[in-house]
């Protein structure tokens, strides 16, 4: 028997004016926190945030998010809270600021929020910091010891974000399962330090069944900032559902392919859930044991949700033969996600299933009618 091990945040909380509960959170882990914001999430909640800490008696330090989560970054923040006396970090913002404050907690030594200003990944419940060079190129990962303490996530503010950062979010959280499986069959240990639990396959199944289910019904209501109980749905498997699948459940080439895609400056402009998207649809073409039906029926819904299904839809359709190549290269080196498969994967593989994948993609849109 293998050991097995999950991962999961203190507390969640999700619905409409949470926010405005940060104080009551805040007390309970300090009296004076950092908060950790970039400008257009402080303009969204800030007043709320100020005014919900005051009434707490938490003393506010304002630190604004330098854009890039770099390691740097981290220590920056860190030190502000160490030198200011800080007893708590809050983040408020996208996955690269949440990322930021997650990593300066620990260096730090502080408990920390999180608060997702928009579902466009699973970056909130997770113990683990994605790391960028400052031209924003992934150099790897740090895994924490503990997920964040509390994690508020305010769907009302969720719902008056630009649609394609909701659409991105259900982009990352589609492959939840399907790595997850990937890891399952291979037996692979995960970033919980052992191998899936019953319960991580469970969440991250019921992501991808309520993605399938509700996202397109609530991407329609997002373009017209409804928040309606599909909206809601979708928010919780983007964020919490998605956050524990991947982590205790496993990564697999769509997250390689999605980490890797920076490598090619053509797809710098396309957010990390649009590459996710792509990289699962390539994953499929490289898995040898699946079901094809299910594959149609998953590709379909990419389409059909606006998110990437060829090298067109992230800009790398003039991308020579070459190029391509020495990128499947550098995406099989050691350590790669591809090695959790349980059949093979060398960089031939990989070449052969992203020109397969970009095919499999072209026919799907053609017959949806969005060639």
């Amino acid at each position: 028997m293998t050991k097995k091990a999950i991962l999961l945040p203190r507390k969640f909380v999700q619905g409409p004016g949470v926010i405005t509960e940060i104080g009551d959170y805040a007390k309970m882990l300090g009296t004076k926190a950092v908060v950790l914001w970039g400008k257009s999430a402080k303009a969204a909640v800030g007043e709320k945030v100020t005014a919900s800490l005051a009434a707490a008696d938490v003393a506010m330090i304002d630190v604004g998010f330098n854009g890039e989560t770099t390691k740097a970054e981290a220590e920056r923040v860190a030190e502000i809270a160490k030198s200011d006396g800080a007893s708590l970090i809050i983040g408020i913002g996208g996955g690269k600021c949440l990322d930021a404050a997650k990593g300066a907690a620990i260096f730090a030594q502080l408990p920390h929020i999180i608060v997702p200003s928009v579902a466009s990944n699973d970056a909130p419940t997770s113990a683990c910091t994605v790391w960028y060079d400052e031209e924003g190129v992934c150099t790897g990962f740090d895994l924490w010891p503990a997920n964040p303490d509390y994690i508020l996530v305010d769907t009302e503010v969720i719902v008056k974000a630009p649609f394609r950062l909701f659409a991105a979010g259900i982009g990352d959280a589609i492959a939840t399962w399907y790595e997850a499986d990937i890891n399952r069959q291979k037996r692979a240990v995960t970033c919980s330090g052992g191998t899936a639990t019953l319960t991580a396959m469970a969440m991250a199944k019921l992501c991808r069944d309520t993605i399938l289910e509700y996202g397109l019904r609530a991407i329609e209501d997002i373009k017209v900032q409804a928040l309606t109980p599909s909206v809601d749905k979708v928010i919780e498997a983007t964020t919490l559902l998605s956050g524990i699948g991947w982590e205790s459940g496993g990564l697999a080439t769509a997250h390689q392919l999605a980490n890797a895609f920076p490598a090619l400056p053509e797809t710098h402009h396309y957010l990390h859930g649009e590459k996710v998207s792509f990289g699962l649809v390539c994953q499929f073409c490289v898995d040898d044991d699946i079901d094809p039906d299910l594959v149609e029926a998953t590709v379909e819904f990419q389409a059909a949700a606006g998110l990437p299904v060829t090298f067109a839809d992230l800009n790398l359709q003039d991308v020579s033969d070459e190029r391509l190549y020495e990128f499947c290269e550098a995406a099989t080196t050691e350590g790669s996600f591809v090695y959790n498969h349980p059949n093979t994967i060398t960089a031939a593989d990989l070449f052969a299933g992203m020109k397969s994948a970009d095919a499999l993609g072209r026919r799907i849109k053609a017959q949806l009618g969005l060639a």
